[in-house]
């Protein structure tokens, strides 16, 4: 999905901000709120994952006595 709306942001960039005609006239979201609503998809993909991106290690040095 977010390759998705990503595709549509660099489709949209590529058009006109806003088309006139005789039927009527047509504006598209600004770029920076295409941008932050990619932001907050990728976002809310990246929390479902388990291990989100962190991950927790304990180092230990050697000749600490390991026993």
């Amino acid at each position: 999905m977010a390759t998705d709306l990503s595709q549509q942001i660099t489709d949209n960039a590529a058009g006109p901000k806003r088309a006139q005609g005789d039927s009527g006239s047509v504006e598209q979201h600004s770029l920076k709120d295409q941008i932050d609503a990619d932001r907050y998809l990728a976002s809310k993909e990246a929390a479902k994952r388990p291990d989100r991106g962190l991950r927790i290690t304990r180092l230990i040095p050697p000749g600490a006595g390991g026993g």
